[in-house]
């Protein structure tokens, strides 16, 4: 099992490394839905690359002086968002695991100034964060990736406040089926009802699919949606 963790890691890491060396934005996305042209004005030109399945950030009710934590930042496209909405007292953190999309984010923050993020090398398996550190916890298309998610979503709630709240836009399955390419949309997505409760199982309350709409296979014998979901770590944590 834990040869096969690695293997979908390096063909990940090799796949979004070669997008982050991509020249412009939008290189080499397959999902390009959820921004407007008012939210990409207000981030440094390049950190779009097009590779996400929704728009989490704008559904998560920001205040000024939150901080933020992006499950596989990637270019910063969704850290700079934030950045911008929570100001300077608040902070948005990038994490992911590829070299290269760590160093294009990097690049970004100081060629445009912004002094407000942080982006860290890791996998979002494991997060360099101390305990209840976030107010909120995003991810755009990622979580699919992980050949771990049950992790994802321990580590998200173990990181977050009482009373904060993860959003996500991720690829589900609408019923079992294979694909070799874990990178390839919905290669390593699972079936909608198990990714529910696997986040329900990490701890989270008060579930909600904020938008669910169906995603383009290509084949009707591979059926997928695009979901943005809300939920809650509790105030109280049960010990």
């Amino acid at each position: 099992m834990a040869a096969n963790k690695q293997a979908v890691r390096k063909q990940v890491r090799e796949h979004y490394g070669k997008a982050a060396k991509a020249s412009g934005s939008a290189a080499s996305g397959c999902c390009e839905t959820g921004y407007s042209s008012s939210d990409l004005s207000r981030i440094p030109a390049g950190a779009f690359l097009g590779l996400g399945s929704g728009n989490p950030v704008r559904l998560a009710d920001l205040r000024k002086g939150e901080v933020v934590v992006d499950l596989g930042s990637g270019g910063g496209v969704d850290v700079f968002l934030a950045a911008d909405l929570v100001g300077p007292k608040g902070r948005a953190v990038g994490i992911d695991m590829t070299p290269e999309m760590v160093s294009r984010a990097r690049a970004l923050a100081a060629e445009n100034k912004v002094q407000n993020v942080e982006f860290h090398e890791s996998l979002i398996e494991r997060l360099p964060l101390k305990d209840g550190a976030a107010d909120l916890v995003v991810s755009n298309c990622v979580i699919n990736l992980s050949p771990d998610k049950a992790a994802v979503f321990r580590e998200a709630y173990r990181v977050l406040k009482p009373g904060g709240r993860l959003v996500i836009s991720d690829l589900v399955k609408e019923k079992p089926f294979e694909l070799a390419d874990v990178c390839g949309c919905v290669g390593g997505a699972m079936v909608r009802g198990e990714y529910l409760s696997t986040i329900r199982e990490a701890g989270f309350r008060d579930l909600e699919v904020l938008e669910d709409v169906r995603w383009p296979t290509g084949r009707a014998d591979m059926p997928a949606s695009s979901l943005t979901i809300r939920a809650f770590k509790p105030r109280e944590v049960s010990r």
